[in-house]
């Protein structure tokens, strides 16, 4: 399915500030970009780079004091996901067979303190008979525990910040999420995407959870159908993921964020539980 996406963010710069961004669509083989465009106004150089030959594309630039300046992003992505039946996740891959690169995301991270919730996620979730149902469990458990409240939260608030107050956006679901998994030795990885049918539209964090060899997209806050998303970054958790940081003094001052089908036939898939469908953008 193709999706038209679109991000527009300006700022107000008050010293010389240097910014990366992380707002393209990944580069990955089921994810195929067509047409894009990134620029910025008024013009400022800028260098594109990826981290440890990642799918992720980062931008930074460094911006004078004084100065008002909008980046701009568009692209049409065909995004190919993959549909996993249940049977195939059911299948455990012990931790000595995983593959190198799954294994970073086992361990606590800054913004999911697995370590903290081990007791917890066992008492909740430790009796389930595989890792995909307890994945499902946990999904669904923040759904209805956790209150989506925008404003509650800031950069700092980590996963048990978030279970302690049972208040957050998305960022928090999925930190949470990713903790309690890690707590259950299921390796967990932060999702960010452009997001179809958003309301109100903005960019949208969510998780994946290694079941079975494959990475399985999960989205406590049900907030976006589960086939209408295109990947931008993977990561242990916001800090590897953020849309957008700087270093130095500056203000957002406006932000538009856009993601539309491209193409008719678009079926939005119901993000109930995560047995609706098990869906991997890998």
């Amino acid at each position: 399915m193709k999706f038209n996406i679109f991000s527009e963010l300006s700022y107000e710069v008050f010293s010389p500030t240097t910014f990366i961004f992380n707002i393209q669509a990944a580069n990955l083989p089921n994810q195929q970009i067509t047409d894009e465009s990134l620029f910025i106004t008024p013009e400022i150089d800028f260098t594109e780079f990826s981290l440890n030959n990642g799918d992720a594309r980062f931008v930074k630039l460094e911006a004078p004091n004084g100065i008002f300046f909008t980046i701009t992003y568009h692209a049409t992505v065909d995004v190919q996901y993959t549909t996993i039946k249940e049977k195939a996740l059911l299948k455990p891959i012990p931790i000595i067979e995983m593959h190198t690169e799954v294994l970073p995301f086992l361990f606590p991270s800054r913004h999911c303190q697995a370590d903290k919730l081990r007791k917890l996620s066992t008492k909740l979730f430790g009796q389930l008979p595989d890792e995909y149902n307890k994945v499902v469990a946990i999904n669904d458990w923040i759904f209805y525990n956790i209150d989506y409240i925008t404003g509650t939260t800031d950069s700092g608030t980590s996963a048990y910040d978030t279970l302690i107050q049972r208040e957050g956006v998305c960022k928090d679901f999925a930190h949470l999420g990713i903790a309690f998994c890690r707590a259950l030795d299921i390796p967990a990885r932060y999702f960010t995407a452009y997001a179809c049918n958003l309301n109100p539209p903005d960019f949208h964090a969510c998780f994946e959870a290694y079941i079975g060899g494959n990475w399985i997209f999960f989205d406590p806050t049900r907030s976006v159908p589960i086939n209408g998303l295109v990947k931008i970054a993977n990561g242990k958790d916001a800090t590897e993921a953020a849309v957008a940081s700087f270093f130095g003094n500056t203000n957002c001052t406006y932000m538009n964020v856009q993601c539309n089908p491209a193409e008719e036939g678009f079926i939005p898939y119901a993000a109930t539980t995560g047995k609706v469908e098990a869906l991997s953008y890998q």
